[in-house]
């Protein structure tokens, strides 16, 4: 109760409706794998690059994260699902990229930059660089990022002998004065790297010239002209992308230097390309001039540019680089990888690891198990398992039979699509590829989410973006693989091809249906994120009731979308949070503890018609 001390109106807002549930997202999807560039946790000489998951909202976002459709001439299984997620009506994918990088030899591996980083010395053909620029991703893509630096002269910015519209760091050009005038100099002539100064402010506020006066600024010359130059850096990577930055100052106390606006950790744009790398001097030498710094970067003042090299494709990948690692909790330079990395994301409600078929039948079959072992632990989420590649029906059987899970499900077969990799040729038949389905079930997930909701089966749904199935299952076939909790994707003339099972991989009856088994993860995620408030709250009658009319209006909403069984509330659920579900000692010992029962929908699997002959003999009346 609050204090009240002093004689006076006190006026006090309060509350008399109950805490309202918000329901969890249902559609966000996320995966680990390969992918041909992208952010991946890594620190390697004084750098740590610490990127979390990436959230994407469109394939074209994708791609400016992490490339193309392959990985070093392979297959990007990753991407095709990324690819397929959207197109079938997904919105949201977390992608956590898993490198496996190349380490140096001796005691102490540690991350070989040379080896997985492509990178651009500068002055060109150096012997002893003043600059690099690096990729800021490992992988053999960065061999394809070209990088060229211009720069704009811009009016004069020392008037009356003060410098005005500039800031610390930036760079000008001294020029002579012609008849109180700087002397004017054509816009493609290359700045005379003796004249550029860096601009700085002493300490009694004044600004002047990084040099050898006190504190280390020059004063200005009034009788000189100086001319702003900023620095435009253009980046581009294959034929589809290109990333310009405008507007850049030369050194580093300026917030819109090239190091800053272009740095390794956190960059203005976090899926840029490159980082500006300044070479330390040699131990006893003088650092180089802010003119040796423009005039190298100006090194690549053209059309063409000049291409990174180096880097490479790093080690190959198994089931423990897709599972990863937990952050470390004492030390902020080793965060999560993979699957791990995933973990840490709240709002995920559908994971795969397309890479897993990839693998061989042990490392898969690993994989697989990591997948569904990280649901069953983060509890809200389900796994899309695909069947190895070219599985027959007994091959898919085999394969099921080494799971019991209902936080996971499997489609089978693959679907094969026209590939989009290569150029089709007038006179052949079309290019076409197979591809794990992971991504195209994923994407209906999300579409009958957002359509109908978590509780409608996400199953007769229309598969889009694909040209057929690599197998045919028919009526027969389906027979022995729905019963066993293999979900089939199948083609009806006139109707298209076709999600057609909705089952989980799991023994237990009770959680047979994909749906009722993603109802009860909403429900319970969205029960557990928005009743957080009663924690250390009074533990009596009225905390018992405000949960319970909290959790009542929640599945009250519910019931109204079709969610649960029944013709009346009380039919459809029950909430009781009371003395009779609390003994003295739950009291003693902190519990509230409420009992929540809810009737889901199943899905009508089997729609049967009893039809026959029906005789009544007509009377008059």
């Amino acid at each position: 109760m609050p204090e009240y001390l002093t004689p006076g109106v006190y006026v006090e807002e309060t509350s008399f409706r109950s805490r309202s549930i918000e329901g969890v997202p249902t559609s966000t999807f996320g995966m680990a794998g390969r992918t041909s560039t992208g952010p991946v946790p890594y620190a390697v000489g004084g750098t740590t690059v610490a990127p979390g998951p990436a959230l994407v909202t469109s394939f074209t976002e994708y791609e400016r994260a992490f490339g193309g459709l392959t990985v070093d001439g392979d297959p990007c299984w990753l991407a095709f699902a990324a690819r397929a997620f959207f197109a079938n009506g997904g919105r949201r994918l977390y992608v956590s990229r898993v490198f496996s990088f190349t380490m140096t030899t001796g005691p102490h591996p540690v991350i070989d930059q040379d080896r997985n980083f492509a990178a651009l010395a500068l002055p060109l053909g150096a012997t002893t660089p003043l600059l690099r620029w690096r990729a800021r991703w490992p992988g053999t893509a960065a061999a394809q990022v070209n990088v060229s630096v211009t720069f704009r002269r811009s009016k004069n910015v020392l008037v009356g002998g003060r410098l005005t519209g500039v800031q610390p760091g930036a760079a000008v050009e001294l020029v002579p004065l012609v008849a109180g005038q700087p002397k004017p100099i054509a816009d493609k002539v290359a700045p005379d790297p003796a004249k550029v100064m860096v601009v700085a402010r002493g300490a009694d506020g004044v600004l002047g010239y990084v040099g050898a006066g006190p504190q280390g600024v020059q004063p200005v010359d009034p009788n000189t002209g100086a001319y702003h130059l900023t620095l435009a850096v253009t980046v581009r990577s294959g034929a589809e992308r290109t990333d310009v930055y405008n507007e850049l100052e030369l050194a580093d106390p300026h917030p819109r230097s090239v190091a800053n606006v272009l740095q390794a950790a956190d960059p203005a744009d976090e899926f840029a390309l490159v980082w500006l790398e300044t070479v330390a001097a040699a131990q006893g030498q003088p650092a180089p001039a802010p003119g040796a710094l423009l005039a190298a970067l100006l090194t690549l003042d053209s059309r063409d540019g000049a291409y990174l090299s180096g880097g490479g494709p790093g080690q190959d990948i198994g089931p423990d680089e897709l599972l990863g690692h937990p952050a470390d909790p004492d030390s902020i330079h080793t965060p999560a990888t993979g699957l791990e990395a995933l973990g840490e994301i709240d709002d995920i409600a559908v994971v795969a690891t397309p890479d897993s078929v990839s693998l061989g039948p042990d490392a898969q079959l690993t994989a697989v198990q990591n997948l569904i072992g990280h649901c069953e632990r983060l509890r809200y989420r389900m796994a899309v398992v695909d069947p190895p590649l070219g599985s027959s029906i007994s091959e898919v059987r085999r394969f099921r039979s080494q799971f019991d899970t209902s936080y996971a499900a499997l489609y089978y077969p693959w679907v094969r699509i026209v590939d989009p990799t290569r150029r089709p040729d007038p006179s052949a038949p079309q290019p076409l590829l197979d591809v794990p389905p992971s991504g195209y079930v994923a994407g209906v997930y999300a579409r009958s989410d957002i359509e109908r909701g978590v509780h409608k089966a996400p199953a007769n749904e229309v598969v889009l973006g694909i040209t057929d199935f690599t197998t045919n299952v028919t009526y027969d076939r389906q027979a022995v693989l729905n019963p066993e909790g293999i979900n089939a994707l199948r083609f009806f003339e006139g109707r298209a091809r076709r999600i057609w099972g909705a089952r989980t991989m799991s023994s237990d009856p009770e959680w047979k249906y994909v749906n009722v088994r993603r109802l009860f993860l909403y429900l319970e995620h969205s029960i557990d994120k928005s009743t957080q408030w009663a924690v250390f709250e009074p533990n009596n009658e009225r905390l018992w009731a405000s949960v319970r009319q909290s959790v009542e209006d929640f599945l009250l909403a519910t019931w109204k979308t079709g969610a649960l069984m029944g013709t009346k509330p009380e039919e459809a659920y029950f909430v009781r949070c009371d003395r009779t579900t609390m003994t003295q000692n739950d009291l003693d010992n902190g519990r509230l503890i409420c009992l929540i029962g809810v009737a889901p929908t199943y899905p009508a699997e089997f729609v049967i018609f009893r039809i026959g002959q029906f005789t009544a003999d007509a009377q008059d009346g």
